[in-house]
């Protein structure tokens, strides 16, 4: 293949309609009368992106195959007793799913998994009957499993000196603020409202032929904020293995973004002339597509900024030079699992020193709970297990490239128990290796556990 030109065996055009799935490609496959348009069409209408209909072009670049439209058809979705109807179409999604239509009745209950060669690529397929009220749901819900299993596509390996692109997007009131300061803290030039169309320029290379780390804060009210410009410039930025480029999206509670707008008194950019709560909502689907293709989501309903720096630092730190970054917390599970939490182990079943008096007062840092706990006649075997459980899984995180691994700890109240276990878990990632690590206590000043 030379440059960006794909040569005829490359390239094949099929009859089928594509839908962008939360920026994943779905080609959906059979007869005409089949159900492809009525399908794609309540996937549209549920927020997902057309690319294609009824002809799609699938093009394999780099081991990956990716559908487009062909430009006769482009934009255009046939709707049966509509005929033609204009809709903005996705100008390329990779392909990652075909959806082949058939009758209720011929579709089998347990199928085995089946996949289809296209192009020598390996695609995942599956039948559906499309006109089941279900069907959208199990095409997602085919999706999360595909991507649960490794199977969905991925972008393609940025080189060793590629360049770190953070862009910083999310709802209104979520901290993008916030976290542009910290990434401007841990080295990165941070841009705040960068017009979309300048964002190629400023990726471009220095005098030096060098890119700098760049926080790009990109939101509703940057000029021309739009959502499938933004999600096409994500595409190009994916094909460059010179850019290392990450899309952040900071979400929020939406009783959590009502109250920081009320004691601000800041005006929501969608809530001018209606309320609060609408302009909310009205962001939150919009935003929707965005949040479905974020490489990280951070939700900073209980986050402080120290928090947020912690979990931002994990992620971007210059200085990780590719290892993995681990943050142990212990937690009470009357106040709710940490949101950011990767792995939860519950310990409520260690005897509990809230039931000593000399004790209870007392915290897991002190030698006298630590020696407490540990002396359980369960606690060997479990703590046995939990490291053979992570000592395996480290390197296999790090290697699939996952940069950061939140290890949750819950006790009953998070003062003791949770803290034990935390401490010695964190003593033991040190022993074998591991550089980055942060340990944090989240409800060790709440009251003592019963």
């Amino acid at each position: 293949m030379a440059g960006n030109t794909p040569s005829a065996e490359d390239t094949a055009r099929l009859h089928g309609t594509c839908i962008a799935v939360a920026g994943q490609g779905v080609l959906l496959r059979g007869p005409s009368g089949a159900g492809k348009s009525d399908l794609a069409l309540r996937l549209i209408d549920a927020g997902e992106k057309l690319v294609a209909d009824d002809q799609s072009l699938v093009t394999r670049r780099g081991g990956r195959l990716h559908v487009s439209c062909p430009p006769e058809i482009k934009d255009r979705l046939e709707v049966r007793g509509l005929g033609l109807e204009q809709l903005p179409a996705l100008p390329e999604a990779p392909l990652v799913l075909i959806v082949d239509l058939a009758e209720s009745g011929a579709v089998e209950r347990l199928p085995e998994p089946r996949e289809e060669r296209l192009l020598g690529v390996a695609v995942p397929r599956i039948e559906l009957a499309p006109f089941e009220a279900s069907a959208p749901a199990k095409v997602k819900l085919a999706l999360q499993r595909l991507q649960f299993a490794g199977g969905a596509a991925e972008p393609a390996p940025a080189g060793a000196d590629a360049a770190q692109v953070a862009l910083v997007t999310g709802m209104s009131g979520a901290g993008r603020s916030s976290a542009l300061k910290i990434l401007e803290d841990l080295g990165f030039e941070a841009i705040d409202n960068l017009p979309l169309g300048l964002l190629p320029q400023v990726l471009s290379r220095d005098s030096a032929g060098r890119r700098k780390p760049l926080a790009i804060g990109m939101d509703l009210r940057g000029r021309d904020f739009a959502i499938d410009p933004l999600l096409e410039q994500l595409a190009e930025l994916a094909r460059d293995p010179g850019i290392a480029a990450r899309l952040v999206f900071l979400d929020c509670e939406d009783e959590a973004l009502r109250r920081r707008f009320t004691e601000t008194r800041r005006r929501h950019p969608l809530a001018e002339e209606r309320p609060l709560a609408d302009g909310i909502a009205a962001e939150r689907r919009l935003m929707r597509p965005l949040l479905a293709r974020a490489d990280l989501t951070i939700d900073t309903t209980e986050l402080s900024v120290a928090d947020l720096r912690r979990q931002l630092a994990g992620h971007f730190s210059q200085l990780r030079r590719g290892r993995l970054s681990v943050a142990i917390v212990s937690f009470s599970y009357r106040k709710g699992l940490p949101r950011e939490a990767d792995l939860v182990f519950d310990v409520r079943f260690l005897a509990n020193p809230h039931y000593r008096e000399t004790l209870r007062p007392l915290t897991g840092q002190a030698p006298e709970v630590a020696h407490y706990v540990e002396s359980d006649s369960g606690f060997a075997d479990f703590f046995d297990a939990l490291t053979g459980l992570l000592s395996p899984l480290l390197p296999r995180y790090a290697a699939e490239g996952k940069s950061y691994l939140t290890i949750a700890v819950g006790c009953t109240g998070g003062r003791h128990r949770s803290v034990v276990v935390a401490e010695r878990l964190a003593a033991w990632l040190r022993a074998e290796g591991v550089e980055t690590l942060d340990i944090s206590h989240r409800d060790i000043a709440g009251a003592a556990e019963t």
